[in-house]
């Protein structure tokens, strides 16, 4: 997880004037783009009589157009400071003629605006002009310095509407295609569900381990102590030896509930995901704080893996992290559900690991994320997010 430390900003002049300046080149731009769509339309026709040249046609008109679409792209980001713009990279050459020829609106419109804003300096001269040789009274004045005052407001909000224009039709032109989006989602799908199968059998693998180096070794040890007891002669000896089975079996008992809750956490069934992280919490090593504010209860997947997500984190901090105090914070925010995980221990986790890096594909299933942050010496965060419903 990346927090936000600092956050360059552009101030002064230059920050004011950067969009209409953007804007402004994008006019010069749009110039430049009606002459290669002429070009191109012209050398589309001619290629219909010589159909041995289409193929170095195609080539030119992809190399140029690649060229105006990067240019437009580092316009929209570093003047009109236009943000997640889908790279130009991988975009074909049918889409990058759409983009241009689509880009011919908010250049004539900027033209259009500046246009209009050249006329009214133009009269704002002639009023001042005016004024200043006294034709004007004070009154017609005033009035015409409020006309000329909205207009210009009307003026600024136009060329900010074009900017807005332009970047809605570079992120809309220049994204994925359909066919492309269904691709990387099909993508997408294919890897979360290998990645939910890794998962699985990673828990079924870390279950068996449990059983046969807990549990297994627990029922043998019992075992032995109930045959011990059954020779006893001594009926203190009998007494305590049995005293000791009993106490045994009660942490059996404890050790199967757990093993059995990491394959289906069944206090869900009767209980929303904040009492159920409470049980979790009065069995911890390490003191726990909860906080659960979610409005609507989630779906029981969602819980589910929230559910798994908390008690890794849980089990690390009071194994590994030598953590004092474990913070569970879990909300709504933008669309998200968010569950922060934070302790004070001593950091050093792998997100790769094995614990980890299961329950990361069990978020990814879901459409979520999880994001782990543990320098060394601490402390360690451990941020889920899934999107609600």
């Amino acid at each position: 997880m990346g927090e936000v430390v600092g956050e360059r900003r552009t101030g002064g002049l230059w920050g004011r004037l950067r969009l209409p300046v953007g804007v402004a080149i994008g006019i010069a731009t749009a110039a430049v783009e009606l002459a290669f769509l002429a070009v191109a339309a012209a050398a589309f026709s001619v290629r219909v009589f010589a159909p041995a040249a289409s193929r170095r046609v195609a080539a030119l008109t992809g190399r140029y157009g690649g060229r105006l679409v990067r240019m437009e792209h580092r316009r929209l980001t570093r003047l009109l400071a236009a943000a997640d713009l889908p790279a130009p990279n991988a975009v074909t050459t049918r889409r990058q003629v759409g983009y241009l020829a689509a880009r011919l609106l908010p250049g004539t419109l900027g033209l259009l605006a500046y246009a209009v804003l050249g006329v009214g300096v133009v009269l704002a001269g002639i009023v001042l002009s005016a004024a200043v040789r006294g034709e004007l009274t004070v009154l017609d004045t005033l009035s015409q310095i409020a006309v000329g005052a909205v207009l210009l407001l009307l003026n600024v909000q136009a060329v900010a509407s074009i900017a807005a224009l332009d970047i809605r039709l570079a992120r809309r032109l220049l994204g994925p295609g359909s066919r492309a989006e269904l691709t990387r989602r099909v993508h997408e799908l294919t890897t979360s569900r290998a990645g939910v199968i890794a998962a699985v059998d990673a828990e079924r693998q870390r279950i068996e381990r449990d059983l046969h180096d807990g549990l297994q070794q627990r029922l043998v040890a019992l075992g032995m102590l109930l045959g011990r007891a059954r020779r006893a002669r001594d009926a203190d000896r009998t007494h305590a030896l049995l005293t000791q089975a009993h106490e045994d079996v009660q942490r059996a008992i404890e050790e199967l509930r757990e093993v059995a809750w990491r394959v289906y956490p069944s206090a869900l069934d009767g209980n929303d995901l904040g009492e159920v992280l409470a049980i979790v919490a009065r069995g911890a090593a390490v003191p726990v704080r909860i906080r659960c504010d979610l409005p609507v209860r989630p779906d029981r997947q969602v819980e589910t893996v929230l559910y798994f997500v908390a008690c890794e984190a849980l089990t690390n901090a009071a194994k590994h992290a030598a953590a004092t105090l474990v913070t569970v914070d879990i909300g709504v925010q933008d669309g998200w559900i968010r569950m922060r995980v934070h302790d004070d221990g001593v950091g050093g986790a792998e997100p790769t690991g094995r614990g980890l890096s299961g329950l990361a594909r069990r978020v990814a299933a879901l459409d979520g994320r999880l994001l782990v942050t543990s320098p060394t010496g601490g402390p360690t965060t451990v941020l889920a997010e899934l999107p609600c419903d």
